[in-house]
């Protein structure tokens, strides 16, 4: 084979030891099942920004709380999740009113009860976010690890060799530096998403706490 063949990277992760080649295959699982899930809360947080836009144009456009709680009421499990803590805090609210005159009470239960509502909805959206964190701060200490098994593998080749030389270190070192290669593929990918999904759900997370907030005061006037 000419040294470019010998070189190549299919011919280096073919002819690396059986725990590399392990060690490989892991990592290219989880660089697949982390680019899955980045696309997945791609989607989804894309998804939140459109329906929490959608929903407070509706809201503030002037219109009657009754109809949209209706509306909301109607369409729950494809409603966006500002839309399902606006109905959770308007169905509690209607409930207490009609028990009870403390309006402290009825404010309280309207929050808690879109409170509740709101940490399900932070909870379903960093949902698999820990896998992307564990995948980019593991992945390139695994590709390490590979790395100094076939490098400890291209060493202890030397020894029953009369003359070293580079060229006969040189294939061994780099199919274990593959390794680290994939390990390195597998990470930057995973913290790039991690930090730009975590940024985006606490902005989402900072206008469901408005709304909640605004929307309470709306309820207090309704009460007075």
């Amino acid at each position: 084979m000419t040294p470019t063949q010998d070189l190549s990277i299919l011919y280096l992760i073919s002819q690396a030891s059986l725990l590399v080649q392990l060690v490989m295959l892991l990592l290219v699982v989880l660089s697949v099942v982390s680019w899955y899930w980045i696309f997945r809360k791609w989607f989804q947080i894309r998804a939140a920004y459109s329906d929490t836009g959608t929903f407070e144009r509706e809201f503030w456009s002037g219109g009657d709380l009754n109809t949209l709680y209706q509306s909301a009421a109607a369409s729950r499990e494809d409603a966006g999740g500002i839309e399902r803590i606006f109905e959770s805090g308007y169905r509690e609210f209607t409930k207490l009113r009609a028990k009870s005159h403390d309006h402290a009470a009825i404010i309280d239960g309207s929050r808690r009860a879109m409170r509740a509502t709101q940490q399900r909805e932070m909870d379903d959206l960093e949902a698999h976010l820990a896998f992307l964190a564990t995948v980019g701060s593991v992945a390139p200490y695994i590709g390490l690890f590979g790395t100094v098994w076939g490098i400890m593998n291209a060493f202890r080749g030397l020894a029953n060799v009369t003359t070293a030389s580079l060229a006969s270190v040189a294939p061994g070192i780099a199919e274990a530096l593959v390794a680290t290669a994939i390990g390195l593929f597998a990470a930057i990918p995973a913290v790039v998403a991690y930090n730009r999904f975590t940024h985006d759900i606490d902005r989402i997370g900072i206008r469901f706490d408005s709304f909640m907030e605004e929307f309470s005061n709306i309820l207090q006037r309704h009460l007075r």
